[in-house]
């Protein structure tokens, strides 16, 4: 089934992110954890790309599994990096062959150990070159990336709006922001996109605080801000790694309320392939999804 027919008969998504794991012992324990969140009946998942496209066959393969063997929703993520046209062809050749309707097109971080991206040769410069691509060849629903506190490239909130625009009018279908942690910036993006053209539905990106030192990296390479508040109750408990736990799935599990109260098209968590937290917020909203 397609996201973007999901979002549009009206029903609220939740959805669940994942990462290719580096060997067979870390896929069997991602198999675990993707198992014991089946029960929750996500209306779909997704399975990142790895920095640099360095995890492209383990991707194709998860998503193809996830589909087929435990029946669940699955979404590729796809990025330009590393990858010519013709390769990038060859992999939605085999998701389409898989029976997987929907991809995640970005443009994808540098590898490791640069600090800018650079176009493949015979690839892309830009995710909404790879849109425009997969929409003239193929029949997937394409979501895209959006960033309610802008992305760290652009120099300032309108010129990543306009980015933004160049996506959606080459044939993006609805967006999954990056993390945030506070809903304001959430709101306040989704009514300046709306005011700008974009109808696109917007689905929220959230990830469930399980450690200190983990988020303060994740933020400071994407551009996230933790609210000062929050930031000081993490800190006053930074020794004792369960009760930073439970303040991040406070904090969430209140996220998640406010946005459905705000009309969210959906909510997708980022998971860091574990299930405890997320079930936890599950839990929590079941009774507000509707």
């Amino acid at each position: 089934m397609k996201i973007i027919d999901i979002l549009r008969s009206g029903k609220r998504t939740v959805s669940f992110e994942f990462f290719p794991p580096k060997d067979d012992i870390g896929f069997w324990d991602l198999y675990k954890t993707i198992e014991a969140l089946q029960p929750l009946g996500p209306s779909y998942v997704s399975v990142t790309y790895g920095a640099g496209g360095g995890t492209r066959r383990k991707t194709v393969d998860l998503v193809k599994r996830i589909k087929s063997d435990l029946g669940l929703e699955a979404m590729a993520h796809l990025t330009c990096v590393g990858a010519t046209r013709d390769q990038i062809q060859g992999v939605l050749e085999e998701l389409r062959a898989g029976g997987i309707d929907n991809v995640l097109a970005l443009r994808g971080d540098p590898p490791k150990g640069e600090t800018a991206f650079v176009p493949t040769a015979g690839g892309f410069r830009y995710a909404s070159e790879l849109v425009e691509f997969i929409r003239g060849r193929y029949g997937f629903s394409i979501g895209a990336a959006c960033y309610p506190e802008k992305h760290p490239e652009a120099p300032d909130p309108e010129s990543d709006l306009d980015n933004l625009k160049r996506k959606v009018d080459a044939g993006a279908d609805f967006l999954i922001t990056q993390l945030f942690f506070d809903n304001a910036d959430f709101f306040r993006f989704r009514d300046r996109a709306t005011q700008a053209g974009i109808g696109t539905p917007v689905v929220a990106g959230l990830m469930p605080i399980l450690g200190l030192g983990q988020i303060k990296r994740f933020t400071g390479m994407c551009g996230a801000r933790i609210p000062a508040e929050l930031l000081v109750k993490m800190e006053a408990v930074e020794d004792d790694p369960e009760a930073v736990r439970q303040i991040g799935v406070i904090h969430a599990t209140r996220q998640c309320e406010e946005l459905i109260r705000g009309g969210v098209a959906g909510i997708h968590f980022y998971t860091l392939n574990r299930s405890t937290a997320t079930r936890a917020i599950f839990q929590q909203i079941r009774g507000l999804l509707g």
